[in-house]
């Protein structure tokens, strides 16, 4: 039963940054959802949410750890590299409201 609690959590947050937090290519918006990013990110941020951990520090480096491939594989940069530093910091608004509501 908490497993699928938690399941829930992740997908809801995975949700919320899937349909806010882009990727900036040639001024072109990306959406986490749309590039398959963003269960991955929520996953990996959502224990600093329940450990209470949650620094924006932390968050850019779970980001910088993630890779993300481009043009076929060919090239791959870390996923803050892409993020424009607006959707960073709309990432932590989004991140502490999801923890103020747990």
């Amino acid at each position: 039963m908490a497993n699928t609690n938690i399941n829930q959590a992740i997908e809801s947050l995975a949700a919320e940054i899937g349909d806010n937090i882009y990727i900036d290519v040639a001024k072109w918006h990306l959406y986490l959802k749309d590039a398959h990013l963003h269960t991955m990110i929520a996953e990996q941020i959502y224990p600093l949410l329940t450990d209470k951990n949650l620094d924006a520090d932390r968050v850019t480096q779970i980001m910088q750890n993630i890779s993300v491939k481009l043009g076929g594989g060919k090239l791959e940069l870390p996923l803050v590299d892409l993020v424009p530093r607006q959707c960073q910091l709309q990432l932590m608004d989004i991140l502490e409201e999801f923890q103020r509501k747990m």
